[in-house]
């Protein structure tokens, strides 16, 4: 038989529950749980069978049930109570920013970000970056931020995971009907769709722009995958970091490039550009485009212009994350860029250029957005830390302490991580309005209030809630592989309540040594089977697609789970996304973490975890350093970083199993006459009470506002004052330091009282320094002390600079300058005179980054 044609046929919204399209299409009914209510009800078998995705459900419900919810009386009071809720957020002008900066909120934010995870029905994320991309968003809009964000719509989004026989990952890409997902078309006035045009290799490149609503706060996402486009650059936005690195650099383009221009076609004139991460660095190049164009800036005045308004945040603490691009692909796809604009090749690479111990030369992505952005931030403090150490080359002039990369630690969204149930829990003794309140300390110590009986008790019942969840997953991957009757009938026998339960679950890189536990398996064994203190494992998690070893981690799990001796003691639940997480950090005792300090920049699913009442377990990497407190979980190791990574795993993993041996286990199974373990709940408060109050990001994007927003849009006015004579002005002077600074000298002369092998606090030292500038004038450089602070370790620690004043002008540009300071605090400490910028003709100290030393 011949049909004509295939088409849905789809429900008709009844016209007293229209606005259920509204909710659907809304991401904040994923953090407000009486909004999810709504659809569960509709029709909780198929709200589950379609893995809770509203837009689908409304889109497959049948049109008998929908009528009769138009005339359910219960079901339209909840309705009804919704959409006021909805409503009164949406238009509320009650936010953080205005309470506490109202100035500032005519001030747009545009974010960048290769992916994002909001919800798991929203397949374009594939992990932590992406996660934490979607709380941000969240909290932008619980907090009333002024924000617009840019990312790529997927049309196989990341892939789902599925392990054969042997436990080898096998990546399945699913083909998503955006009709099925809670995006719609942008379009103009005239009802057109919007589309942005980006120039390729001899040909153009076209990018339909979709929206996403996540509470006030739209999400603009590309897609290349329409009719105008050849079949090859259909594919650019087929899969997230899918392709070889030719297919990375063309996403990578439509998302920094297609990106602002999709903003200016929809008539954004952001005040700050944000880059989460370097996937989105090719937005300073069209800005720097836009400026030459659109100003008749010439291209060093253009830079200025650019980077004074954008914000970079790095979240990758090795080399290897960081996307570099061959310069054969640079010159492929930019050459015409350059051309056009006429900047020479070495003026254009000189923006992205690094080079590498072997001294072949690549085009760096971080490097681009750390050169083209006013404001950078690492994601811990220890991140913070690595980002400046590893960064150090690019600031040459600068001691590693001083490179221009602040930190500002991430938190999660406590709406989308807290289980509903603690949260009802805490909500019973914590004050009114408490949840406008949590990024204030005082609000988490009602924690304490909470009778032991009763955290433990939903503690309990989360943790029996994972083990169902758990066992439904296992059964379905047991009945794929094709197991025996046997076999499925051990499911139900998985996960008991009564035993500790340990979970690691996160992306399958080999630095997370996920196996770490693995080392001393006879030691295991004997942790696992003990009849009287029971222990087992639960374990998700993926590994990129081209990600071998990462494979094999996974695979050894999962062989170690199938043998006898930890058969239904370790389980590895397949296919990780945010439903399993949700569950896990939510109903595990003890989260695990074990990366190679200190590769972990942030680590958020320990926050999630520790905020529910899960006592972390982990090295002292990324957010633990600054979370542990002594009595809200335990360290694995020392806070030490190890050349020999033998060793480090040697002296790891002897302390995880110490650790359980002597500490956790015994916490854990030592109950009082009422069965509760009293100091293990105590410990349960304390996380709660550390992690609730710290790494939320409520904090964090006040921080980011604090920080980096405001810093940087009063960067940004300073430039572009005048129609931008600032930046043309920082443009040709700093061109004039540059062509100069080599030929600065700094000759210091005596200094008062003489130096000697220790001095005492209190000691007054001054110094002189005959300095000379060549062309340069004394009032374009400022000369200083510098006071290194070293710890015992004797590495700088801490530094301070004392100003010194021109004292005489001497001949031949040759100056003498002296200063003093004040020996103030006991350590060992070294000084030094150097030559920087005059700071007063900046818009911050640091903005450039330049100091010449003596010699």
């Amino acid at each position: 038989m011949r049909f004509l044609e295939s088409i849905r046929a789809i429900p008709k919204l009844p016209k007293r529950l229209e606005r259920l399209e509204e909710l659907a299409y809304n991401f904040w009914w994923t953090w407000n749980p009486s909004a999810e209510a709504v659809f569960k009800r509709m029709d909780i078998d198929l709200w589950y069978e379609l893995k809770r995705s509203p837009v689908k459900l409304l889109r497959r419900i049948s049109q008998k049930k929908l009528n009769e919810l138009a005339k359910n009386e219960d079901f339209l009071e909840l309705y009804d109570s919704v959409l006021e809720k909805f409503d009164r957020y949406i238009k509320s002008e009650d936010t953080w920013i205005k309470r506490n900066y109202p100035e500032k909120n005519a001030h747009k934010i545009a974010y960048f970000c290769a992916e994002y995870g909001i919800h798991e029905s929203f397949p374009i994320y594939s992990g932590g970056l992406g996660v934490l991309a979607g709380d941000h968003l969240k909290t932008a809009s619980d907090m009333g931020f002024n924000l617009v964000a840019v990312g790529l719509l997927y049309r196989n989004g990341y892939f789902s995971q599925l392990l054969d026989k042997n436990g080898w990952q096998q990546n399945i890409y699913q083909t998503y009907d955006f009709e099925d997902l809670p995006v719609k078309e942008v379009n103009d006035e005239d009802g057109e769709e919007i589309v942005v045009t980006i120039q390729f290799p001899e040909r153009k490149v076209y990018a339909k722009v979709w929206k996403a609503e996540i509470g006030r706060v739209p999400l603009y996402l590309l897609d290349t995958d329409i009719y105008k486009n050849t079949q090859d650059d259909r594919k650019i936005t087929k899969q997230l970091y899918g392709g070889d690195r030719e297919t990375r650099i063309k996403q990578e383009i439509v998302l920094g490039i297609g990106g602002v221009r999709a903003l200016r076609m929809l008539g954004h004139n952001p005040s700050v550009w944000h880059m989460n991460e370097g996937h989105a660095a090719f937005l300073g190049i069209e800005r720097i485009r836009e400026y030459m164009i659109g100003k008749n800036l010439y291209f060093k005045s253009a830079i200025e212009a650019a980077r004074s308004s954008n914000v970079f945040t790095t979240h990758t603490p090795v080399p290897a994350g960081n996307d570099v691009f061959d310069p054969i692909l640079i010159d492929k796809y930019f050459s015409e860029f350059w051309v056009n604009l006429g900047i020479t090749r070495r003026d254009f690479m000189e923006l992205g250029s690094e080079k590498v111990t072997s001294g072949y030369e690549h085009f760096s992505m971080t490097v681009l957005a750390l050169r083209l952005s006013a404001c950078a931030n690492g994601v811990s403090l220890l991140h913070g830390k690595v980002s400046r150490k590893m960064w150090n080359h690019i600031f040459p002039d600068l001691p590693e302490i001083e490179i221009p990369i602040d930190h500002i630690t991430n938190g999660v969204h406590l709406w989308t991580w807290l289980n509903r149930d603690l949260y009802a829990l805490l909500d019973r003794y914590f004050p009114d309005n408490w949840e406008e309140q949590i990024t204030d300390p005082k609000i988490w110590e009602n924690v304490d209030k909470i009778p032991d009986k009763e955290l433990w008790n939903v503690h309990c019942k989360l943790k029996q809630r994972l083990r169902k969840f758990s066992q439904g997953r296992l059964k379905r991957q047991r009945e794929r592989l094709g197991e025996t009757v046997e076999e499925l009938a051990e499911v139900k026998n998985i996960l008991p309540e009564n035993a500790l339960t340990i979970g690691f679950a996160r992306r399958f890189a080999t630095y997370k040594r996920s196996t770490l536990v693995l080392k001393d398996i006879d030691r295991l064994k004997r942790l696992l089977t003990d009849p009287e203190k029971p222990v087992q494992f639960i374990y998700s998690g993926k590994a990129h697609p081209a990600d071998d070893p990462g494979k094999e981690l996974i695979k050894r799990l999962y062989e170690i789970s199938r043998l006898p001796e930890f058969k239904n003691r370790i389980v590895f639940v397949e296919n990780y996304d945010t439903n399993i997480a949700r569950h896990m950090v939510s109903g595990v005792d003890v989260w695990l973490n074990t990366p190679r300090r200190p590769h972990e920049a942030s680590g958020t699913s320990g926050e999630k975890a520790g905020m529910n009442g899960v006592l972390n377990f982990s090295v002292l990497d990324g957010w633990w350093v600054e979370g542990y407190n002594g009595n809200n979980g335990w360290v694995i190791g020392d806070n030490r970083d190890y050349d020999d990574k033998e060793l480090q795993d040697r002296i790891d993993s002897v302390s995880i199993y110490n650790t359980l041996e002597n500490e956790i286990i015994p916490t854990y199974y030592k109950r009082n006459d009422n069965g509760i373990p009293e100091s293990w709940v105590k410990k349960m408060k304390n996380s709660i009470k550390s992690v609730g109050k710290s790494f939320n990001t409520h904090r964090m994007l006040a921080d980011y506002a604090e920080k980096l927003y405001f810093k940087t849009v009063e960067t940004a006015d300073y430039v572009k004052d005048n129609d931008y004579e600032k930046a043309k002005e920082l443009a040709e002077w700093k061109e004039r330091l540059e062509g100069n600074w080599k030929n600065i000298r700094i000759k210091p002369n005596k200094i008062t009282p003489y130096s000697e092998e220790s001095i005492k606090v209190g000691t007054k030292l001054r110094l002189t320094a005959n300095v000379y500038l060549g062309e340069l004038k004394p009032d374009e450089v400022q000369v200083e002390i510098f006071l290194a602070i070293f710890d015992e370790d004797s590495k700088m620690s801490d530094y301070k600079l004392y100003p010194m004043k021109l004292q005489k002008n001497d001949v031949h540009n040759e100056y003498i300058y002296s200063g003093e300071f004040t020996i103030e605090q006991e350590a060992r400490i070294a000084y030094t005179i150097r030559v920087v910028p005059n700071t007063e003709y900046l818009p911050f100290r640091k903005y450039f980054s330049m100091a010449k030393w003596v010699n």
